[in-house]
């Protein structure tokens, strides 16, 4: 008597849960396509939009003179601006020293909250709490310190030091290195964060070694801790060099540009041009200068410092 055969159950798994994982391959990028489409439209959508209206003449107020401009824009930058290669260079200075202060004065209080002492957690919170405060306020807490009725300077002549009515933002000698203090004061915890953050991943033991061979506390700092936060230090530069160049709202709310545009820089400068005058299509031409710039000297500047490599 012939054995009947029986065929082997049917796989009705859909072809791509046969795989392990159970999950499409597909999935995940569509769960992930509702964000990406609107990162592409509130990103990229602006961006494209710069890059075009930079080729045009587009002024609201003056509609017959719009239309396309080619490189006009680009040319009346580089060789009939008063304005451009002025504050193009005192944005080039502020970032300088905002960068370097912010970064030397970060470091040091990084190495101090880091160390272990009585209330370090209230120090810490002490030190980190300008980060959380909004720039716009914060420029307003140092309009109200640099008032010459009620600031500092009116104390200040209380003890003979300089004159009653003296106002730090409307002198031309002054002005600057008031911004940079108010500035400091928010932007020093930026770097103590990120530093801290990397000297806190340093394995005790490299410490102890050092000192079992001898090596001093200046020694052990340029062997072992510098070389450990390096890509730290490099990274919170990059990123804060790109926004002091960008910033607005401070020098906007202190100065305003002022006195006599000594503390105008190039994105204050785009601000007036498009909102003030309502060039938009120039404004948009500086936009796109300033873009470069920072382009090309983020990637030189993650190419000389060896971003990444290994340097522990």
């Amino acid at each position: 008597m012939a054995t009947a055969v029986t065929e082997p159950p049917r796989d009705t798994t859909p072809r791509g849960r046969r795989r392990t994982g159970a999950t499409p391959r597909r999935l995940p990028y569509l769960l992930i396509a509702p964000a990406g489409l609107l990162m592409l439209g509130f990103i990229a959508y602006p961006v494209l939009s710069v890059f075009y209206y930079s080729l045009q003449h587009y002024n609201p107020t003056k509609p017959w003179r719009n239309g396309f401009a080619g490189l006009d824009n680009f040319t009346e930058i580089f060789t009939a601006d008063p304005h451009f290669w002025g504050t193009l260079t005192f944005s080039l200075k502020w970032v300088v020293v905002e960068v370097t202060l912010q970064l030397l004065f970060g470091l040091v209080l990084a190495l101090i909250v880091n160390q272990t002492f009585a209330g370090r957690a209230l120090g810490r919170a002490l030190v980190f709490s300008p980060w959380a405060v909004s720039g716009v306020l914060t420029s307003a807490i140092w309009v109200l310190l640099y008032n010459s009725q009620t600031g500092i300077t009116r104390y200040l002549a209380d003890l003979g030091i300089g004159e009653y009515g003296t106002s730090l933002l409307s002198d031309t000698g002054t002005v600057f290195w008031a911004a940079i203090v108010a500035d400091l004061w928010r932007g020093v915890p930026f770097f103590a964060i990120l530093i801290l953050a990397d000297l806190q991943s340093i394995p005790g033991d490299l410490y102890e070694a050092a000192e079992v061979d001898g090596a001093g506390r200046l020694r052990q700092f340029f062997h072992i801790t510098l070389p450990h936060i390096r890509d730290a230090i490099v990274l919170s530069t990059l990123l804060r060099a790109v926004w002091e160049f960008n910033n607005v709202d401070l020098l906007y709310t202190l100065t305003g540009g002022g006195p006599a545009g000594v503390t105008t820089t190039l994105p204050l400068y785009i601000a007036e041009t498009s909102v003030d005058a309502h060039d938009f299509g120039y404004a948009s031409a500086l936009t796109t200068v300033a873009f470069v710039i920072l382009l090309f000297c983020s990637i030189v500047y993650l190419r000389l410092s060896k971003f990444g490599g290994d340097s522990k």
